[in-house]
């Protein structure tokens, strides 16, 4: 009787050790992060300097805007990479 026990209880160990192969992937990045920045204003023709200046600074926000998302998205997205990468 112990032996019958001994074999079905170091059966039951040996099949509950073995390990499964797990294959991680890091998750796709959301379309909506994707998203290309908005085109910028072309300069209407005026003879008015202050209608340029304005459509000028619209643009620098513009783009300040998008290059502040673009820059702080791609800094996230490499830090979560590289520790995801990091973790065996």
């Amino acid at each position: 009787m112990k032996t019958i026990v001994l074999i079905l209880l170091t059966s039951v160990l040996v099949g509950c050790s073995s390990t499964a192969p797990v294959k991680r992937n890091f998750p796709e990045v959301p379309q909506e992060l994707m998203a290309a920045c908005p085109e910028l204003k072309q300069v209407e023709k005026t003879e008015k300097l202050s209608k340029v200046i304005t459509t000028v600074t619209e643009n620098y926000a513009l783009y300040h805007e998008c290059r502040a998302k673009v820059d702080t998205w791609i800094l996230w997205y490499n830090t979560q990479k590289k520790i995801f990468d990091s973790v065996q």
